[in-house]
């Protein structure tokens, strides 16, 4: 198991030899991670690499195999710390029937939210207040990706998992999107965003390198960088997924499951 994070600080989140099979097929296969809280981190890898399986199993949405997975201090699943969590999903998980404010005043009563500010925040946050009273059957796939994204942060959530939150945004708003999740973190928050493009990698504090299931390298952007020595991210993927295939470079993959 991890150490404890620098400072004795409790982790926010935390995965022990979690894995989970489908079949044959593993797709988490013994992640083991510590991240502590007041930080942003991207799980970057490409897709079918087992990122939205481990979110699943951080947010006890999915019962692992083995291992165990705990978040805010609490062994997932449980039915009161998901209320601490914010989870946007790949897919949006929102009622096309249903206006984007009431969408979005739907989540916010099921998190127990009843303060009708807190709703006019998230829905200024994707910059959609002006569209509050449009069926979000009539909305484009990037305003309901932003509306999930609304309704994911409208309780203020001290842990929020993204899963792929970017995808159909245009450039100027993501970046509006990562100035929140930055203010967010400034505030305490632990967040996880799920992420295949390489290029939003560098916003995040900390990054774990997913492939086929295992963490396969894990630092920032620049300490991947020069670990591997490149110049992108994306060449140090290649490489750090190239150890692993052939059997791993012992202390790069043992850097893997260091605290942060």
């Amino acid at each position: 198991m991890d150490a404890p994070p620098a400072g004795g600080e409790a982790p926010a989140i935390r995965a022990v030899g979690l894995q989970k099979t489908f079949g044959p097929i593993r797709a988490v296969d013994d992640v083991t991670f510590d991240l502590a809280p007041g930080h942003i981190y991207g799980l970057l890898g490409p897709n079918g690499s087992g990122k939205t399986t481990l979110i699943r199993l951080l947010t006890g949405l999915a019962r692992a195999t083995k291992g165990s997975a705990e978040v805010l201090g609490t062994p997932m699943p449980s039915r009161t710390t998901l209320g601490r969590i914010g989870y946007m999903t790949q897919s949006d998980g929102i009622y096309p029937a249903l206006s984007a404010g009431e969408n979005v005043r739907f989540f916010a009563s099921m998190y127990g939210v009843a303060a009708s500010g807190a709703v006019d925040e998230a829905l200024s946050v994707v910059d959609l207040a002006d569209r509050r009273d449009s069926l979000t059957g009539t909305l484009s796939g990037g305003q309901r990706r932003r509306l999930s994204l609304a309704c994911a942060i409208v309780h203020r959530p001290p842990v929020l998992f993204l899963d792929e939150p970017t995808v159909g945004v245009d450039p100027l708003l993501r970046v509006q999107f990562w100035s929140y999740f930055r203010t967010l973190a400034e505030g305490g928050a632990t967040i996880v965003v799920s992420s295949h493009v390489m290029d939003e990698a560098d916003r995040c504090d900390d990054l774990l390198f997913v492939r086929a299931g295992q963490v396969i390298a894990r630092g920032s952007g620049a300490e991947l960088r020069e670990r591997s020595g490149t110049t992108s991210l994306e060449q140090a993927f290649l490489l750090f997924a190239g150890d692993a295939e052939a059997g791993g470079d012992a202390a790069a993959a043992g850097d893997a499951g260091v605290a942060r």
